[in-house]
């Protein structure tokens, strides 16, 4: 394996995805699949925007690369951590399984996400403002 182990959080998928100017900075950092870190509930997350967004054919094929991707399931150990980040940090429980299984595996948390921005390990990009 080559570089950091990372958690790819879904706003960084979405932005990669959409090929937005940030999204073409993130290309940069993103890791290879043997160091991307998909939790399930990331998986859950992209299917359901995927879907919504650019259709069910297109959710399928990324959902096959996550696959191929370390892909972590919501485990007991994982949500009990969870609990204590959602605790320690304020965080919404979807936010807070992301960032359990990120500190679970010792992996950066890759986000795009301001929930996330001064947290350890975490490598916030931001979002540009709109007008």
């Amino acid at each position: 394996m080559s570089g950091p182990l990372r958690v790819v959080d879904t706003s960084v998928w979405i932005e990669w995805l959409i090929g937005s100017p940030l999204g073409k900075k993130l290309k940069e950092v993103f890791p290879d699949k043997p160091n991307c870190v998909v939790p399930t509930i990331v998986q859950l997350e992209l299917a359901k925007w995927l879907t919504r967004e650019l259709g069910e054919e297109r959710a399928d094929q990324v959902i096959a690369y996550t696959m191929s991707c370390l892909v972590v399931p919501l485990d007991t150990k994982i949500a009990l951590r969870a609990v204590d980040m959602h605790r320690e940090y304020k965080l919404a429980t979807a936010d807070a399984i992301v960032y359990a299984t990120a500190r679970d595996r010792s992996a950066e948390l890759l986000t795009c996400d301001a929930h996330f921005e001064n947290l350890p390990e975490a490598l916030y990009y931001a979002k540009a403002s709109t007008p």
